[in-house]
């Protein structure tokens, strides 16, 4: 039996439950902490490991890990555990998690430039805030399973935060460029939540938006090929990623099932026709089959009927920090 033990023996009822308030008072002054937390995860690593190996799903997480690293470094940010296919992370602020991050994603789309695309890393990433207990090695509390579900619920290569964490980015860029999600649903949480998605793409190589000749617009998706054209579904699933179908019927034969795809690598997106349909950029038709870059402000005409335009936010004007 141990001192402690002894001591526990030695004491009243009341003295138990008195030194109980007093032992629980203590952790919560010493231990409890306010931290931003992250999980991010590798999507898809049991297929991987299933068609490629065990050798090749180690190496997979090694690059996400290694990655991580270089990534974190920068904003002070800290592993506390690598379980599993994933990797937590504590920072000491949401912007440092968030700027973290970025980086991370951006570093990934440049690390699978060079590989072939059933080799690439795809992670989803949630960052949220809260109080946590942790003696500078181990990191727990509810804040850390709400963090983990929060990763979760993120598509392949989205960023999501939670409200908490949104609500303490002090950059006004950053704010602007997160999206809402409203009523999400997450796996053990009882009330649907308030979500938001950051668009960590460098708004300067990769537009954001794909704007139609009616003015409406679509936000492109996180995915490392986009398919555009009129066919919505096929055998029940998903045909095409943006959907193109003008409200003139006779325009809509003018546009292919599947007319192109966009391709994004580290320093941009590159357009890949693939359809005999003519597909121009700014004038200029494009052989299909062929890669050509597409930047912010590109025209793309489709079949010489139908032209849509591709945009990026501009926050230019917005201040750079909130009071």
């Amino acid at each position: 039996m141990s001192n402690l033990e002894e001591l526990a023996e030695q004491l009243s009822m009341t003295e138990l439950i008195r030194l109980q308030d007093v032992l629980s008072k203590a952790i919560v002054r010493r231990f409890e902490k306010r931290l931003a937390l992250v999980f991010s995860d590798v999507v898809g690593s049991t297929p991987y490991f299933a068609r490629f190996g065990d050798e090749a799903g180690r190496k997979l997480q090694q690059r996400h890990y290694d990655l991580v690293s270089a990534a974190i470094a920068p904003e002070g940010g800290r592993v506390v555990d690598t379980a599993g296919d994933g990797v937590f992370l504590c920072f000491e602020s949401v912007m440092g998690a968030a700027r973290a991050m970025i980086g991370l994603q951006r570093a990934i789309v440049k690390d699978n430039d060079s590989r072939a695309p059933e080799h690439r890393l795809h992670v989803r990433i949630g960052v949220h805030v809260g109080p946590v207990l942790t003696d500078g090695v181990l990191v727990s509390g509810d804040a850390v399973n709400f963090c983990s579900r929060v990763s979760g619920s993120a598509a392949s290569g989205e960023l999501r935060l939670s409200l908490a964490a949104h609500g303490e980015l002090t950059d006004v860029e950053l704010r602007l460029r997160s999206h809402r999600l409203r009523g999400v649903e997450l796996k053990g949480v009882d009330k649907p939540q308030d979500l938001f998605t950051l668009d960590w793409l460098d708004a300067t190589k990769f537009p954001a938006l794909v704007r139609f000749e009616d003015g409406s617009e679509a936000r492109l998706p996180t995915l490392d090929v986009i398919r555009f054209g009129r066919l919505r579904e096929q055998d029940g699933a998903i045909a095409n990623d943006v959907v193109i179908s003008p409200a003139d019927p006779n325009l809509h034969s003018r546009i292919s099932r599947w007319h192109f795809e966009l391709h994004r690598r580290a320093e941009g997106f590159m357009l890949r026709s693939v359809s005999n349909s003519t597909t121009e950029i700014d004038g200029v038709t494009v052989p299909r089959g062929e890669d050509v870059p597409l930047k912010p402000g590109a025209k793309v005409r489709l079949g010489g009927a139908f032209t849509v335009e591709f945009v990026s936010e501009d926050f230019s004007h917005e201040m750079t920090l909130l009071p």
